[in-house]
């Protein structure tokens, strides 16, 4: 697991993150917020998801967690960026899949479409989890090899 990890949303996201980062505080885990802060209109989610996705692409925090309303413009935006592998996770198992066969490194959570403390459940088994390696080493190098 690592110990430096990033975080944003958009203003749908806003009361899912602060129980993350309270959440992620107790497992003593140093975390990077990129916005918004809680008393911020209505954002455009691209630009914050774009601030996480930059610094999980240069190394600057090793894993991220994204959150808007369903998680999936979060997802897209941030899969924009080489070396990014945002999933979208609306269960434990998409949580534990995400990390063994494709080496996710930020997480995207609906706020509006995920139950917060099952979330929560989703982020403890996506963080603990690990990535398999082998064959699937072979498809996220195919991966790399698709991005510009």
């Amino acid at each position: 697991m690592t110990n430096r990890i990033g975080i944003c949303s958009d203003h749908g996201g806003i009361d899912l993150k602060v129980k993350v980062v309270q959440f992620l505080k107790t497992m003593g885990l140093d975390v990077v917020d990129f916005g918004v802060a809680a008393n911020a209109g209505s954002v455009d989610y691209p630009d914050f998801a774009a601030l996480l996705a930059n610094d999980v692409a240069g190394g600057k925090v090793s894993r991220g967690i994204a959150i808007c309303g369903t998680g999936i413009g979060m997802s897209i935006a941030c899969n924009k960026f080489n070396g990014v592998r945002a999933t979208l996770v609306s269960c434990e198992f998409t949580a534990r899949m995400s990390r063994m066969h494709n080496d996710s490194n930020i997480i995207c959570l609906g706020a509006r479409t995920s139950n917060h403390d099952r979330a929560l459940d989703f982020l403890k088994i996506w963080l603990e989890t690990g990535f398999e390696g082998g064959r699937h080493q072979q498809r996220l190098e195919k991966i790399s090899k698709l991005e510009h």
